[in-house]
């Protein structure tokens, strides 16, 4: 009897599934690469996740990726989960301002088929939460802002509150513009973001191309597109995917070894670490990297999420001004809700430190108000359900002097590669990022290997 040929095809070992995982582990097994992918939780997807609630499918927290996104966009397409997602044919916010004598005034930020910066003009000079003075000191900011050098590393030693100020900009134009997107995108304000990530934010997706801003969001479940579709075509590529599997140690050598908790020992040619930045500091060997990630910290997401009796939105999100409130989105359709004219929103807070480990009644009591105050029609309904999800780690700090922090794909360990979006991909912590990174080291473990990948230099599916 002949024997079974024996398997000579690189091994790798991917520890973690989020999305950085994912994308990398996809690669490998494309390019010819055995793959195991390892990850400690139920379920695949990393920070963007979802879970039963009842007879509610809840995402963990509100995620949405904007036309710039390409390398996400891609992965969505990959996955075969396109017809999945929302893509607005054309950016527009609806930004809800709350008066100090309780009046609400409603604007929008919404772009027109021009040249930038003129795509955002027409918005801007109609734009109410902000006098005239104020939207000519945004523009002029804008046009700073794009004359800025993404490539000059001196831009992450200082503060975008601080380069805001030098150009002209007020706490007005902070709060109705800059830090409305850029809290909500850098997970932190103004005052203290790196420079460097708020113009990387502000240039891509605001002063690259007309339509680099447009927000998509998920129509499903982000569990949907983020586990089930990334299981299927894993396993579909000869990804062997183990679940509840912790990487508990890992032992570099010409067959690195991988030992979970179970015991089990998986040895590879490469191995991917591509956790979360604390897991990815344990298993490191001494000397691997010269970054002290460890250092980088972290800032947290608060979404609050409400079950009204009945519907008081009618957009599928807006944004707000004057409350605490930052942003709602009706979360209805995603979440299955079969009660008959009830309405699930998902309030949105980001750099939320201050709040994320508030009892749940607390924050009830300072929330529903708010709620009201925005949605006047609240006042009448009941409330069905209330509860919280917290996020403690939810990304890295932003704070200025970060990218010292960040490494790259390699290591000083041959076939050792590190992915997530805490790496350096000079992004924000965005799933943007973790998929560029799940490309890098997915491109640094095939060129080490001799084989050259194929750059197409914006994070997108090889073809």
């Amino acid at each position: 009897m002949t024997a079974p040929a024996r398997d000579t095809r690189p091994t790798a070992v991917v520890v973690g599934g989020g999305l950085a995982g994912i994308t990398a582990a996809l690669r490998l097994a494309e390019a010819g690469q055995r793959v195991t992918l390892v990850e400690g939780r139920p379920r695949l997807g990393g920070l963007a996740f979802s879970f039963r609630r009842g007879e509610l499918t809840v995402d963990n927290g509100q995620h949405v990726y904007l036309r710039c996104c390409t390398a996400y966009r891609g992965l969505v397409d990959r996955l075969g989960a396109g017809s999945l997602v929302d893509l607005q044919p054309r950016l527009d916010v609806p930004v809800l301002g709350l008066g100090a004598d309780g009046g609400r005034t409603l604007g929008r930020l919404r772009r027109a088929e021009l040249p930038v910066p003129l795509h955002l003009a027409a918005s801007l000079a109609t734009y109410p939460h902000l006098g005239p003075l104020d939207r000519a000191r945004v523009v002029r900011g804008a046009l700073a802002l794009q004359r800025l050098d993404l490539d000059d590393p001196a831009l992450d030693a200082v503060s975008f509150g601080e380069w805001l100020r030098r150009h002209g900009q007020t706490p007005a134009t902070a709060a109705a513009l800059w830090d409305l997107v850029g809290v909500a995108t850098l997970n932190a304000t103004a005052e203290r973001t790196s420079l460097a990530l708020a113009a990387k934010v502000f240039k891509t997706g605001l002063l690259s191309d007309p339509g680099a801003s447009d927000i998509g969001i998920a129509r499903v479940p982000l569990g949907e597109i983020h586990h089930d579709r990334a299981r299927t075509e894993l396993e579909r590529a000869g990804v062997t995917v183990l679940l509840r599997a912790k990487a508990a140690e890992l032992k570099p050598a010409d067959q690195h070894a991988v030992r979970l908790e179970s015991g089990e020992l998986l040895t590879a040619d490469t191995v991917v670490l591509a956790g979360a930045q604390e897991a990815a500091a344990e298993l490191l060997p001494t000397g691997a990297i010269d970054q002290r990630i460890g250092d980088l910290g972290h800032a947290a997401i608060l979404n609050v999420h409400v079950v009204y009796d009945r519907k008081l939105l009618r957009r599928p999100f807006f944004a707000a001004l004057g409350t605490p409130v930052q942003w709602v989105f009706d979360r209805t359709a995603h979440s299955g809700l079969d009660v008959p004219g009830a309405q699930y929103l998902a309030v949105s807070q980001s750099d939320a430190g201050a709040e994320i480990d508030l009892p749940v009644a607390e924050l009830r009591e300072r929330y529903l108000p708010e709620l009201e105050r925005l949605l006047p029609a609240a006042r009448g309904a009941r409330v069905l359900d209330f509860f919280v999800t917290r996020e403690r780690t939810a990304t890295f700090d932003p704070a200025p002097g970060t990218a010292a922090l960040r490494p790259g794909a390699r290591t000083r360990i041959p076939g050792l590669l590190l992915a997530g979006s805490w790496t350096a991909t000079g992004w924000p912590a965005t799933m943007e990022s973790a998929v560029r990174s799940g490309h890098a080291a997915a491109d640094a473990a095939l060129a080490g290997a001799g084989r050259l990948p194929v750059d197409r230099g914006d994070g997108r599916w090889p073809r």
